[in-house]
């Protein structure tokens, strides 16, 4: 044991460890700023004054900078009056400081090389404070802090950093806006389908909708049985299985067609879903590939399938019940470790809110998961489909097609939500008002439900950059598929 102290008070390891800084880097940014007032907006973008480690540069800078915005001169004058008189710096005043720090600055041209040194800095003792907080916590874990939560949380905060540890940000030019939509036309032109977002799969869905675009909350929604779940998984599957990587230049890569997807499937287990999905692409019922009544050809199906689906890239988490801190925590896990283009969730009613106060009021804790999803869209850049349940006084109404004031529990889902689509199958509710065979009532109902059977509603509800309206899908119920109908100049001539 003794040695062991002997060890750790050797020279070879000091008990002390500096933060990483540089003060001179500090002294000629704050000099240039002092000459040239101009060197001010070459680094103010993204640095702040916190980014400093010494505590009178952040002050001068802080000091500095409001001169500056406020349109007046920053010179070690006019700066003086709000600077402690009293400090010293070594054998000088403060004032004295600042005047040394002006006569030995460095030229303007250099004071972005320098902020970005800085800034660096600033980022790397951040790091460090999160390594520490993470042992300090770990060692003295309150009773009602599980580890998940420790682990959540410092992945949220690596996660901020990793996303603000940039230099970008702040206003743009419209002409780089300008820049940024036509790159974003051409990319949609050079694309499969001529689509500015990620293609669904369903053509008239895609035509309608110009795919999913990023950063949007696209929410579907639509009462139980229309076949919500087995839309998303629809759309989950045709991206992942149409996914080509191009590699970018930074050595990553990115779709050039389909995508990543992530699934959190809060109400099926993931067996349950890859069942589904297996009975749509082998067209045998899932009722039958669950009680093992399929033959072998139908097996040899099922395993080639199998084989197909391991390698296209759907992420499934299964997790009941799971809170927006804990789903976005797994998100940005899932974009960091796999990349991430496409975000399913069935459904928002399932989730939990993080805040007590919004777990006592539903309406508040579905505003704060809508909110949420909306935010981690934006922090993402990708498109969020997310499901709804819709109120029961859909089911009182004649007409049955859902309408915005049916989304359920809080009006915030169709504020927030960027696109709303509702699903619709007319055969569903045909089926269950059948009248006795042999009336008149009945024939009719026949001829209806004869026009009805195999058809869905796709209704979008809302959408911020496109127009609303139906769109018309074929529904294969037995294989829960959704699927496009053939447009009419593609059948085959008819003789009456």
């Amino acid at each position: 044991m003794a040695d062991a102290v002997r060890k750790l008070n050797t020279a070879e390891t000091p008990l002390y460890r500096e933060a990483p800084n540089n003060i001179e880097a500090e002294q000629a940014l704050l000099g240039a700023v002092l000459v040239n007032n101009d060197a001010f907006y070459r680094v103010s973008d993204f640095l702040k004054p916190t980014h400093f480690y010494e505590p009178l540069h952040r002050k001068i800078y802080e000091v500095a900078g409001e001169l500056i915005r406020m349109g007046k001169m920053a010179n070690p004058v006019t700066i003086k009056t709000f600077l402690p008189a009293d400090e010293k710096v070594g054998e000088m005043t403060v004032q004295q400081y600042t005047a040394r720090l002006a006569a030995e600055a460095v030229t303007v041209i250099n004071a972005a090389d320098y902020g970005r040194a800085i800034y660096d800095l600033a980022i790397r003792r951040a790091l460090i404070t999160v390594g520490e907080d993470m042992v300090n916590i770990a060692y003295d874990a309150p009773v009602d802090m599980a580890p998940g939560e420790q682990i959540e949380d410092a992945e949220r905060r690596l996660f901020e950093l990793a996303e603000t540890g940039r230099y970008d940000g702040g206003f743009e030019s419209f002409g780089d806006a300008t820049k940024i939509a036509v790159d974003m036309a051409n990319a949609a032109f050079m694309r499969d389908g001529h689509l500015s977002g990620i293609a669904t799969g369903l053509r008239d869905l895609d035509r309608r909708m110009g795919g999913l675009q990023p950063s949007d909350l696209i929410i579907l929604a639509g009462r139980p049985g229309m076949g919500k779940t087995s839309l998303a998984t629809n759309i989950a599957f045709n991206i992942a299985n149409a996914y080509e990587p191009a590699p970018q230049a930074d050595g990553s890569f990115a779709a050039a067609n389909g995508g990543v997807v992530g699934f959190f499937s809060l109400e099926m287990s993931s067996e349950q879903l890859a069942t589904r999905i297996i009975s749509e692409q082998t067209e045998i019922p899932s009722s039958k590939i669950r009680r093992g009544e399929i033959s072998e050809a139908d097996f040899e199906k099922l395993v080639g399938c199998a084989q197909m689906m391991q390698k296209i890239p759907l992420f499934i988490d299964q997790t009941g019940g799971i809170s927006i801190a804990q789903l976005a925590a797994r998100a940005r896990r899932l974009k960091r470790q796999r990349g991430l283009d496409v975000l399913v969730i069935d459904y928002v009613q399932l989730m939990q809110g993080t805040s007590a106060r919004a777990q006592q009021n539903r309406v508040q804790e579905i505003t704060e998961i809508t909110t949420g999803l909306k935010a981690l869209a934006k922090e993402l850049a990708v498109p969020i489909l997310a499901l709804s349940q819709l109120s029961r006084q859909v089911e009182s109404r004649e007409d049955k097609r859902p309408q915005l004031s049916d989304l359920r529990e809080s009006g915030s889902i169709e504020q927030d939500a960027d696109v709303v689509l509702f699903v619709y199958r007319e055969e569903y509710y045909l089926g269950n008002r059948e009248p006795k065979p042999g009336t008149e009532e009945y024939i009719k109902w026949e001829s209806e439900m004869n026009e009805a059977r195999g058809k869905a509603e796709v209704i979008i509800a809302k959408q911020r950059h496109g127009p609303t309206g139906t769109v018309n899908l074929g529904f294969q119920g037995e294989f829960t598929r959704f699927s496009d109908l053939a447009e009419d100049s593609h059948l085959p001539e008819r003789f009456e």
